[in-house]
């Protein structure tokens, strides 16, 4: 009985040194493989995009856009804004004195309505010239505008540029190109002012509204 407990140890000793031998000489990393993941379990991480099933997004060839996700659809249109149409004043007759002569135009500029002038004064002649050229009232009415502004229609009114008499001509000498008395004569200073006014600016309206934009003409 002794004798077969001494066999059996070593037999044991055995068994337990070979185990350990042959699970030194297996490779620890065999079958440590990592699994291919099914694409639907991957979760994408923060901050990239993923293509996802039943949702568009279209912008349309009129910038009308439609958005829709599953069963739901958002259409969007612009609205159509409408400009208010913008109407011009009707425009003169302007010729500019550029050298050139040519023809433009000006905006109508309204003038306030002249009181009847004093018979005999400088405004009573300036009315009769005005109508003696055909021209109506309005015309008038910016010739005395014009003037009051210019000179007030004092026939001797001066300015330290040389600007002469009622039209303030400038210099006042060129109206002796319609008579000597330029100096002391109304008729002759407004009938060298209108031929001025007409020639540059078509009418006294023309000149008026040149006078209003640039405070000269």
């Amino acid at each position: 009985m002794l004798r077969s407990k001494r066999v059996v140890l070593p037999m044991v000793g055995f068994a337990a040194s070979f185990a350990f031998v042959s699970a030194s000489l297996v490779n620890p990393l065999s079958g440590a493989y990592a699994a291919t993941p099914d694409a639907s379990t991957v979760v994408a991480p923060a901050g990239t995009a993923r293509a996802v099933a039943g949702q568009t997004f279209t912008v349309a060839a009129g910038s009308s856009v439609s958005a829709a996700r599953d069963a739901y659809t958002v259409n969007y249109t612009p609205p159509v804004v409408v400009k208010p149409k913008v109407v011009a004043a009707a425009p003169v007759a302007d010729a500019t004195a550029t050298g050139s002569g040519a023809a433009v135009q000006s905006a109508v500029v309204a003038a306030p309505a002249a009181a009847a002038p004093t018979p005999g004064s400088a405004q009573a002649i300036g009315a009769q010239l005005v109508a003696a050229r055909g021209w109506d009232s309005s015309q008038f009415n910016c010739l005395v505008s014009l003037w009051n502004r210019e000179s007030g229609w004092n026939v001797y009114a001066s300015n330290p540029s040389g600007a002469y008499g009622i039209p303030q001509a400038l210099p006042g000498s060129k109206m002796a190109s319609v008579g000597a008395d330029w100096q002391t004569s109304a008729s002759t200073q407004i009938t060298w002012g209108l031929n001025y006014i007409q020639g540059r600016y078509g009418n006294p309206c023309g000149a008026w509204a040149h006078s209003e934009a640039f405070n000269w003409y």
